[in-house]
């Protein structure tokens, strides 16, 4: 089972687009069309077949909107659904079910979306060692739920933001002055609990990294031959994390390479929507 997010991280970000929908006045074809005590049931349906995550954010839509809603999950985040799976029944007061139906789905459908596509790659890499994980190439604001999204597919975490690590990348070796002059730097000026991980674009800056040392390295663009070449020469003393443009069409390979982790920036910038439906009626 995937572990809950914190109600707030959620809430914020939806709370956030329900207004940006409801706008000025509200919901005007709904406060126009249907009477203010008007019953409802309906469910959410999966149009395709993948994995779902976002549920917590289509329930949240749903409260946020009227407390006497009720949402009663049919899956769970991180389930396999099929075309016409039911993902969730809700029932309640009409109007503000009807009003929070474009949110709600909208959550889930980018958040299915990017758990079905990370699916899709670990199962291209099954049977390997290595492991598929996101990078920050996330929608604005919603990084920690696409994020989640990504271990509902069975892929893990990079860093989350700037903060919780050290990754020195090609223009912070440039303007260090190169490889062991920005570990170097990076190892003076880090608490001794801040792991660190360096790009590097050639087999001779990974030797250089090797000599310096660091807790990972990211083997940038590298071709499968250099990729192979650079985890013989890492020798188990460092992880091996390959980036880069990486498909479908090319990460089983690069998997086969002897990579600990792969990280693809298309998981979450590059994800389609998953199409789920809400079918409604009128009770």
């Amino acid at each position: 089972m995937i572990p809950d997010l914190p109600p707030l991280l959620i809430e914020e970000a939806v709370r956030a687009a329900l207004a940006e929908d409801l706008g000025r006045a509200g919901d005007v074809t709904t406060q126009a069309t249907i009477p203010r005590g008007a019953q409802a049931r309906a469910g959410i349906v999966a149009r395709d077949s993948g994995v779902v995550a976002g549920l917590q954010a289509a329930r949240a839509a749903f409260a946020l909107m009227d407390r006497e809603i009720i949402f009663e999950a049919q899956a769970a985040d991180g389930a396999r659904v099929e075309p016409g799976t039911i993902a969730a029944i809700i029932s309640g007061p009409a109007q503000p079910l009807l009003s929070a139906e474009r949110v709600a789905l909208n959550f889930l459908g980018r958040l299915s979306g990017v758990a079905t596509l990370t699916a899709r790659y670990v199962s291209a890499i099954a049977g390997t060692s290595a492991r598929i994980c996101d990078t920050r190439k996330t929608t604005p604001l919603l990084r920690a739920l696409e994020k989640y999204a990504v271990r509902c597919g069975g892929g893990v975490n990079h860093r989350f933001g700037l903060d919780d690590a050290v990754l020195i990348k090609d223009n912070h070796v440039a303007i260090a002055g190169g490889v062991i002059p920005a570990l170097r730097a990076a190892k003076r000026n880090i608490g001794h609990l801040v792991k660190i991980e360096i790009e590097v674009d050639t087999l001779d800056q990974l030797r250089e990294a090797l000599d310096e040392g660091a807790d990972a390295v990211l083997l940038d663009n590298m071709t499968l031959d250099d990729l192979r070449s650079a985890v013989a020469l890492v020798g188990g003393r460092m992880i091996c994390e390959a980036s880069g443009g990486v498909t479908l069409a090319s990460v089983t390979e690069i998997a086969k390479t002897g990579v600990d982790f792969i990280s693809v920036g298309a998981l979450t910038h590059s994800a389609p929507v998953f199409d789920f439906g809400l079918d409604v009626e009128f009770v």
